[in-house]
């Protein structure tokens, strides 16, 4: 069950869909309109039944930081969690488009990894930017699964704009 570049260029669009679906289904129905997106979202293509996902959210901090498990990630997408009560909801702020802009891919059997930037414009156009590392391995459907989410700021050295 060999991973190919065509498979990550579509997992990464399927993930950049998914952020848009939740985000429209907050905005449509609330926040239990999002969860429910969102919890179907993590089933279908992420890995937390093949065990803990290697999760690093952009914006988590201190003993949160790092979310190996479905509900940890869940809160990070949609916030309003009491046990994440830092969370603010990274999937429901109003995005609208997904561009992901490649580093490099490593393939290799069924596992594979792919590491650049993603950039995602909300509903008034305003861009962020992250730096994202995406670990995948086909599980025993063949389904590609995220096993590896690291999301991280791009630095800005001082003096640069």
């Amino acid at each position: 069950m060999q991973i190919t570049q065509d498979d990550i260029e579509t997992a990464l669009a399927t993930w950049g869909k998914g952020k848009i679906a939740i985000s429209k289904a907050f905005e449509e129905g609330g926040i239990e309109a999002a969860r429910e997106v969102a919890s179907a979202n993590i089933d279908s293509y992420y890995g937390y039944d093949l065990g803990p996902v290697l999760f690093k959210p952009t914006m988590a901090s201190g003993a949160q930081t790092f979310r190996p498990t479905k509900a940890g990630a869940l809160a990070y997408f949609c916030g309003h969690c009491k046990e994440y009560p830092r969370d603010n909801g990274f999937a429901i702020m109003g995005w609208r488009a997904m561009e992901s802009i490649p580093s490099a891919s490593f393939l290799q059997g069924d596992v594979a990894m792919w590491m650049g930037w993603v950039k995602l414009t909300n509903k008034d156009g305003s861009v962020t930017t992250v730096d994202k590392s995406f670990g995948y391995k086909k599980d025993k459907t063949g389904t590609l699964r995220i096993v590896l989410h690291h999301s991280s700021l791009p630095y800005q050295p001082p003096g640069q704009p």
